[in-house]
Protein backbone atom coordinates (compact mmCIF):
# COMPACT_ATOMS: atom_id res chain seq x y z
CA UNK A 1 0.00 0.00 0.00
CA UNK A 2 1.06 3.59 -0.66
CA UNK A 3 2.05 5.66 2.06
CA UNK A 4 0.10 8.89 1.93
CA UNK A 5 2.18 10.68 3.83
CA UNK A 6 5.10 13.28 2.00
CA UNK A 7 8.14 11.83 1.49
CA UNK A 8 10.52 14.72 3.42
CA UNK A 9 8.18 13.97 6.29
CA UNK A 10 9.14 10.66 6.74
CA UNK A 11 12.43 11.65 6.44
CA UNK A 12 11.79 13.54 9.41
CA UNK A 13 9.74 11.42 11.08
CA UNK A 14 12.93 8.90 11.16
CA UNK A 15 15.74 11.78 12.01
CA UNK A 16 13.24 12.56 14.86
CA UNK A 17 12.90 8.38 15.70
CA UNK A 18 16.35 8.41 15.73
CA UNK A 19 16.99 11.54 18.11
CA UNK A 20 14.33 10.54 20.67
CA UNK A 21 15.28 6.87 20.63
CA UNK A 22 19.26 8.28 21.30
CA UNK A 23 20.90 6.75 18.35
CA UNK A 24 22.21 10.83 17.43
CA UNK A 25 22.62 12.91 20.62
CA UNK A 26 22.20 16.45 21.59
CA UNK A 27 25.59 18.05 19.16
CA UNK A 28 26.24 14.77 16.62
CA UNK A 29 25.95 15.60 13.46
CA UNK A 30 22.90 14.55 11.60
CA UNK A 31 22.74 12.85 7.82
CA UNK A 32 23.71 15.75 4.53
CA UNK A 33 21.54 16.48 2.17
CA UNK A 34 23.95 14.18 -0.16
CA UNK A 35 23.49 11.27 2.49
CA UNK A 36 19.82 11.50 3.19
CA UNK A 37 19.45 11.34 -0.75
CA UNK A 38 21.66 8.19 -1.12
CA UNK A 39 19.42 6.66 2.53
CA UNK A 40 16.24 7.63 1.41
CA UNK A 41 16.46 7.40 -2.41
CA UNK A 42 15.34 11.10 -3.00
CA UNK A 43 16.18 14.29 -5.06
CA UNK A 44 17.85 16.88 -3.76
CA UNK A 45 15.18 19.21 -3.01
CA UNK A 46 13.39 16.41 -0.93
CA UNK A 47 16.29 15.90 1.58
CA UNK A 48 16.66 19.89 1.53
CA UNK A 49 13.26 20.05 2.57
CA UNK A 50 13.17 17.28 5.18
CA UNK A 51 16.10 19.35 6.87
CA UNK A 52 14.62 22.93 6.65
CA UNK A 53 11.31 21.25 8.41
CA UNK A 54 14.10 19.65 11.10
CA UNK A 55 15.59 23.30 11.80
CA UNK A 56 12.47 24.99 11.53
CA UNK A 57 10.92 22.70 14.47
CA UNK A 58 13.89 22.80 16.11
CA UNK A 59 15.41 19.47 16.08
CA UNK A 60 18.32 20.59 14.91
CA UNK A 61 20.82 23.59 14.27
CA UNK A 62 23.74 24.49 12.48
CA UNK A 63 27.08 24.99 13.80
CA UNK A 64 30.35 26.71 12.54
CA UNK A 65 32.85 25.01 10.56
CA UNK A 66 30.50 21.21 11.73
CA UNK A 67 26.72 22.09 10.11
CA UNK A 68 23.97 20.50 11.01
CA UNK A 69 23.55 18.85 14.28
CA UNK A 70 21.26 17.33 16.84
CA UNK A 71 19.80 20.79 18.72
CA UNK A 72 21.40 21.16 22.16
CA UNK A 73 18.54 22.43 23.74
CA UNK A 74 15.46 21.32 21.72
CA UNK A 75 12.33 23.86 21.39
CA UNK A 76 9.65 22.96 23.27
CA UNK A 77 6.70 21.54 20.26
CA UNK A 78 3.56 23.74 19.80
CA UNK A 79 0.96 21.47 20.22
CA UNK A 80 -0.04 23.01 23.44
CA UNK A 81 -4.07 22.67 24.00
CA UNK A 82 -4.97 20.32 21.36
CA UNK A 83 -4.43 23.18 18.87
CA UNK A 84 -1.75 22.03 15.98
CA UNK A 85 0.62 24.63 13.93
CA UNK A 86 -0.82 23.20 10.88
CA UNK A 87 -4.67 23.70 11.79
CA UNK A 88 -3.34 27.91 12.88
CA UNK A 89 -1.60 28.13 9.17
CA UNK A 90 -4.86 26.64 7.42
CA UNK A 91 -6.96 29.00 8.89
CA UNK A 92 -4.93 31.80 8.36
CA UNK A 93 -4.97 30.91 4.62
CA UNK A 94 -9.20 30.66 4.58
CA UNK A 95 -9.09 34.02 5.80
CA UNK A 96 -6.43 35.41 3.92
CA UNK A 97 -8.36 33.87 0.48
CA UNK A 98 -11.67 35.03 1.63
CA UNK A 99 -11.19 38.82 2.43
CA UNK A 100 -7.16 39.47 1.83
CA UNK A 101 -3.69 39.61 4.02
CA UNK A 102 -6.01 43.20 5.36
CA UNK A 103 -8.42 41.37 7.01
CA UNK A 104 -5.77 38.73 8.58
CA UNK A 105 -4.54 39.31 12.11
CA UNK A 106 -3.94 36.57 15.54
CA UNK A 107 -7.42 37.63 16.92
CA UNK A 108 -9.05 37.05 13.36
CA UNK A 109 -7.27 33.44 13.03
CA UNK A 110 -8.53 32.78 17.07
CA UNK A 111 -11.70 33.78 16.15
CA UNK A 112 -12.19 31.13 13.02
CA UNK A 113 -10.49 28.58 15.22
CA UNK A 114 -12.78 29.37 18.65
CA UNK A 115 -9.95 29.89 20.73
CA UNK A 116 -8.54 32.64 22.54
CA UNK A 117 -5.89 35.01 20.72
CA UNK A 118 -3.30 34.22 23.21
CA UNK A 119 -3.25 30.46 22.39
CA UNK A 120 -1.88 31.08 19.37
CA UNK A 121 1.33 32.43 20.97
CA UNK A 122 1.88 28.89 22.08
CA UNK A 123 2.38 28.04 18.23
CA UNK A 124 3.49 31.69 16.62
CA UNK A 125 5.55 34.64 18.03
CA UNK A 126 3.73 37.13 15.71
CA UNK A 127 1.73 37.92 13.01
CA UNK A 128 5.12 38.19 10.84
CA UNK A 129 5.55 34.58 11.57
CA UNK A 130 2.00 33.60 10.36
CA UNK A 131 2.66 35.64 7.17
CA UNK A 132 5.87 33.22 6.15
CA UNK A 133 3.97 30.00 7.53
CA UNK A 134 0.80 30.74 4.96
CA UNK A 135 3.89 31.74 2.15
CA UNK A 136 5.67 28.76 2.71
CA UNK A 137 2.39 26.47 2.98
CA UNK A 138 1.04 27.98 -0.28
CA UNK A 139 4.31 26.98 -2.23
CA UNK A 140 3.99 23.22 -0.30
CA UNK A 141 0.54 22.61 -2.71
CA UNK A 142 1.95 23.12 -5.45
CA UNK A 143 2.42 19.39 -7.35
CA UNK A 144 6.10 18.92 -9.54
CA UNK A 145 6.05 17.52 -12.09
CA UNK A 146 8.46 15.60 -13.89
CA UNK A 147 10.88 18.31 -15.58
CA UNK A 148 11.01 18.49 -19.33
CA UNK A 149 14.12 18.67 -21.62
CA UNK A 150 15.66 21.58 -21.76
CA UNK A 151 16.59 24.83 -19.48
CA UNK A 152 13.45 27.08 -21.44
CA UNK A 153 11.22 24.20 -21.03
CA UNK A 154 11.83 23.70 -17.76
CA UNK A 155 11.69 27.37 -16.68
CA UNK A 156 8.43 27.69 -18.40
CA UNK A 157 7.05 25.03 -15.88
CA UNK A 158 8.58 26.87 -13.41
CA UNK A 159 7.01 29.85 -13.94
CA UNK A 160 3.59 28.38 -14.46
CA UNK A 161 3.63 26.54 -11.83
CA UNK A 162 4.46 30.05 -9.51
CA UNK A 163 1.59 31.54 -11.29
CA UNK A 164 -1.18 29.11 -10.50
CA UNK A 165 0.01 29.48 -6.92
CA UNK A 166 -0.67 33.25 -6.94
CA UNK A 167 -4.05 32.55 -8.82
CA UNK A 168 -5.31 30.35 -6.18
CA UNK A 169 -4.04 32.66 -3.52
CA UNK A 170 -3.86 36.69 -4.98
CA UNK A 171 -2.35 37.99 -1.43
CA UNK A 172 0.38 35.49 -1.69
CA UNK A 173 2.68 37.68 -4.44
CA UNK A 174 3.15 40.54 -1.38
CA UNK A 175 4.96 37.63 1.01
CA UNK A 176 7.82 37.04 -1.62
CA UNK A 177 10.62 38.59 -1.25
CA UNK A 178 13.34 38.47 -3.93
CA UNK A 179 16.23 39.99 -1.77
CA UNK A 180 15.41 38.42 1.42
CA UNK A 181 13.70 34.96 1.04
CA UNK A 182 12.27 32.74 3.87
CA UNK A 183 14.06 29.72 4.17
CA UNK A 184 11.25 27.06 4.99
CA UNK A 185 10.60 23.99 2.97
CA UNK A 186 7.81 25.09 0.78
CA UNK A 187 9.77 27.97 -1.02
CA UNK A 188 13.23 25.66 -0.63
CA UNK A 189 11.67 23.45 -2.81
CA UNK A 190 10.10 25.36 -5.45
CA UNK A 191 13.45 27.19 -5.70
CA UNK A 192 15.81 23.70 -5.81
CA UNK A 193 13.39 22.55 -8.29
CA UNK A 194 13.16 25.44 -10.23
CA UNK A 195 17.21 25.80 -10.38
CA UNK A 196 17.29 22.51 -11.84
CA UNK A 197 17.08 23.98 -14.93
CA UNK A 198 20.37 25.35 -14.86
CA UNK A 199 21.95 22.37 -13.76
CA UNK A 200 24.77 21.15 -15.82
CA UNK A 201 24.82 24.58 -17.83
CA UNK A 202 28.51 26.44 -17.79
CA UNK A 203 27.34 29.11 -15.48
CA UNK A 204 28.93 30.91 -12.85
CA UNK A 205 26.99 31.05 -8.94
CA UNK A 206 26.09 34.66 -9.21
CA UNK A 207 24.04 33.85 -13.00
CA UNK A 208 22.34 31.31 -12.24
CA UNK A 209 20.72 32.98 -9.13
CA UNK A 210 20.23 35.94 -11.35
CA UNK A 211 18.30 33.71 -13.60
CA UNK A 212 16.22 32.08 -11.10
CA UNK A 213 15.28 35.81 -9.42
CA UNK A 214 14.53 36.96 -12.81
CA UNK A 215 12.31 34.82 -13.42
CA UNK A 216 10.23 34.38 -9.71
CA UNK A 217 10.32 38.30 -9.88
CA UNK A 218 8.85 38.66 -13.67
CA UNK A 219 6.28 36.23 -12.35
CA UNK A 220 5.53 38.21 -8.89
CA UNK A 221 5.62 41.10 -10.57
CA UNK A 222 3.10 40.08 -12.65
CA UNK A 223 0.89 38.50 -10.27
CA UNK A 224 0.43 41.49 -8.28
CA UNK A 225 -2.14 42.68 -10.02
CA UNK A 226 -4.15 39.04 -10.07
CA UNK A 227 -5.62 40.68 -6.47
CA UNK A 228 -6.78 44.41 -7.69
CA UNK A 229 -7.90 42.73 -11.11
CA UNK A 230 -10.53 40.06 -8.53
CA UNK A 231 -11.77 42.91 -6.59
CA UNK A 232 -12.51 45.26 -10.16
CA UNK A 233 -13.99 42.56 -11.43
CA UNK A 234 -16.22 41.53 -8.00
CA UNK A 235 -17.11 45.40 -8.28
CA UNK A 236 -17.94 45.87 -11.93
CA UNK A 237 -19.39 42.73 -12.62
CA UNK A 238 -17.19 42.60 -15.54
CA UNK A 239 -14.05 40.43 -16.81
CA UNK A 240 -11.12 43.45 -18.01
CA UNK A 241 -12.27 41.72 -21.61
CA UNK A 242 -15.47 42.50 -20.71
CA UNK A 243 -14.74 45.85 -19.43
CA UNK A 244 -12.81 46.84 -22.53
CA UNK A 245 -15.67 46.15 -25.15
CA UNK A 246 -17.90 47.97 -22.86
CA UNK A 247 -15.96 51.56 -23.05
CA UNK A 248 -15.61 51.28 -27.49
CA UNK A 249 -19.25 53.03 -27.92
CA UNK A 250 -17.69 55.97 -26.08
CA UNK A 251 -13.95 55.75 -25.95
CA UNK A 252 -13.32 53.86 -29.40
CA UNK A 253 -11.67 56.98 -30.91
CA UNK A 254 -9.17 57.61 -27.95
CA UNK A 255 -8.27 53.97 -27.92
CA UNK A 256 -7.19 54.33 -31.71
CA UNK A 257 -4.76 57.29 -30.74
CA UNK A 258 -2.98 53.30 -29.01
CA UNK A 259 -3.80 51.20 -30.94
CA UNK A 260 -6.68 49.31 -33.12
CA UNK A 261 -10.11 49.38 -30.87
CA UNK A 262 -11.41 46.08 -29.88
CA UNK A 263 -7.71 44.51 -29.31
CA UNK A 264 -7.73 42.58 -26.11
CA UNK A 265 -5.39 42.71 -23.54
CA UNK A 266 -5.85 40.80 -19.95
CA UNK A 267 -3.05 39.47 -17.20
CA UNK A 268 -3.10 35.53 -18.77
CA UNK A 269 -2.00 36.87 -22.10
CA UNK A 270 0.08 39.58 -20.38
CA UNK A 271 2.04 36.64 -18.19
CA UNK A 272 2.09 34.32 -21.48
CA UNK A 273 3.82 37.12 -23.69
CA UNK A 274 5.64 38.51 -21.72
CA UNK A 275 7.23 35.10 -20.05
CA UNK A 276 8.05 34.12 -23.43
CA UNK A 277 9.94 37.69 -24.51
CA UNK A 278 11.66 37.34 -20.79
CA UNK A 279 13.07 33.48 -22.33
CA UNK A 280 14.10 35.21 -25.59
CA UNK A 281 16.37 37.48 -23.45
CA UNK A 282 17.48 34.96 -21.24
CA UNK A 283 19.12 32.82 -23.94
CA UNK A 284 21.43 35.76 -24.41
CA UNK A 285 23.01 34.75 -21.05
CA UNK A 286 22.06 30.88 -20.96
CA UNK A 287 23.40 29.58 -24.31
CA UNK A 288 26.71 29.96 -25.11
CA UNK A 289 27.70 32.47 -28.21
CA UNK A 290 28.95 29.25 -30.33
CA UNK A 291 25.95 26.99 -30.25
CA UNK A 292 23.63 30.47 -30.70
CA UNK A 293 25.21 30.94 -34.48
Amino acid sequence: MNDPQPPYLRIVADIERRIADGELRPGDPVPTTRVVMREWGVAMATATKALAALKQAGAIESTPRVGAVVARRRLPPRSAGGLERDRVVRAAMKLADADGLAALSMRAVAAELGVATMALYRHLDAKAELTQLIADAAFAEIDYPEPPPGWRSHLRVAARLQWAAYQRHPWLPRLVSITRPATLPGLLEYGHWSLGALDGLDLDPGTRLHVYATMVNYVRGTAMNIESEAGAELDTGMTSKQWSRARLPAEGPLIAQITEPGTELDLESLFAFGLERLLDGLTTVVTPRRSRR
